[in-house]
């Protein structure tokens, strides 16, 4: 049975459904991947319902979640409310890039391509600052966005620039954006159908290394209450967290050094007590052997709880703080 069928998707949603019932504590990523595997099948009202399930209990991404329930309740008719939701999106102008890429690819497949280009620069303009470093999650917007003026026939800007300078393809994103490549498909030549099989096998490469990624290297944060509670519990911990206030500034700084060697898909896990003593029960180990902290970060991950890094310099810092990242821990000297 080849993997894309419908069959295989219902089944990897179960599983998933059946995982979150048993860490409800990861219940959002993992009913969100359920949801993406029942639109894949063909079960979309199914889908919709675990949208609606997440949105009641306040998910902690709520406009992720009204992103896809819209892309979802489009694909299978229900047009006005998709367009409903899509439109209080964009008034709530979110500074997750997830919501922006979702709204705006749904648009663009519907062919709405001046809402489509509309919502990828409102993105860009609230989530990036020109000539500061690019956040990999605003990557796909930047290419999103010329894929769309591509297609509009408008001239290159600025962003465009930009995201020739990110595209992760061995082909020009002029070549990948070209709308002449549809008529190329039907051609009889075969010099220009060999050229085009060459740019669809790039794009299809790059899109690959973009869904085969593993999930992130991530660095673990404990809230300030949360470490107290821990280094009550475990003081033999204290070497590894001097302070919280050492603890956020190691932890962004570990990320920065990995970010400088070139380490792609870095993210942030938060940990908790109950579920670090559970997780050391799981390992018949106990909870106060440092060698255990990496593993429940890397389990975590592995769980769908990491939330990438960095986040946009408008976004609410990582540590929890009001603050938006630049004014706090993305600021020269954190």
């Amino acid at each position: 049975m080849r993997p894309d069928m419908p069959a295989d998707h219902t089944t990897e949603a179960e599983r998933l459904l059946r995982t979150a019932a048993r860490y409800p504590e990861d219940h959002e990523p993992l009913l969100l991947q359920a949801a993406a595997h029942l639109e894949l099948a063909g079960a979309r009202d199914r889908a919709t319902g675990l949208y609606d399930t997440l949105l009641a209990a306040s998910p902690d991404r709520p406009h992720l979640v009204k992103a896809l329930k819209a892309a979802n309740l489009w694909e299978y008719g229900h047009e006005a409310e998709a367009h409903a939701i899509i439109d209080g999106l964009r008034t709530a102008a979110p500074v997750d890039p997830a919501p922006w890429e979702i709204v705006a690819e749904t648009l663009e497949s519907h062919d709405e391509l001046e809402a489509a280009h509309d919502s990828f620069t409102t993105a860009l303009n609230l989530l990036l600052t020109p000539g500061e470093d690019v956040p990999y999650p605003t990557h796909a917007l930047l290419i999103g966005r010329h894929r769309v003026r591509r297609m509009l026939g408008l001239d290159h800007d600025d962003w465009d620039g930009l995201a020739d300078r990110v595209n992760p393809a061995s082909v020009t994103l002029d070549e990948l954006h070209d709308p002449k490549r549809l008529w190329s498909l039907g051609s009889d030549n075969p010099a220009e159908l060999q050229a085009e099989i060459t740019r669809l096998r790039a794009e299809l490469g790059s899109y690959r290394t973009a869904l085969s990624r593993p999930f992130p290297v991530a660095v673990l944060h404990w809230p300030e209450p949360e470490l107290r509670e821990l280094l009550t519990a475990y003081p033999s911990l204290t070497a590894e967290y001097p302070s919280h206030e050492a603890h956020l500034t190691q932890l962004e700084t570990s990320l920065r050094e990995l970010a400088a060697t070139g380490t792609p898909n870095l993210g942030i896990v938060t940990g908790t007590v109950p579920s670090y003593e559970a997780f050391a029960a799981s390992e018949a180990t106990t909870p106060s052997d440092p060698n255990l902290l990496p593993q429940y970060a890397t389990t975590l991950a592995a769980r769908g709880r990491a939330t990438p890094w960095p986040p946009s310099r408008n976004a609410t810092c990582w540590c929890g703080s009001p603050k938006a990242y630049r004014d706090c821990h993305g600021t020269a000297s954190s």
